[in-house]
């Protein structure tokens, strides 16, 4: 992910804007980190440089 999809990334559940804690990355890309909502607290993983903005209910976890 591009540091620069912050101007556009917002909460999906109440459109607030979102903190970006990084993890690790890669040049310009991050690769891996989350995307808080200070407003809900709400948690969106960012994995292999693509942010998940499903909300929770939505997202499917992968079998350990």
């Amino acid at each position: 992910m591009n540091e620069d999809l912050m101007d556009i990334l917002c909460c999906p559940l109440d459109k607030h804007e979102l903190e970006l804690a990084v993890e690790s990355r890669d040049d310009d890309e991050i690769l891996t980190g989350t995307l808080t909502c200070p407003e809900c607290g709400e948690v969106y993983p960012i994995e292999d440089g693509i942010p998940n903005m499903l909300p929770p209910d939505m997202r499917e976890e992968a079998p350990a």
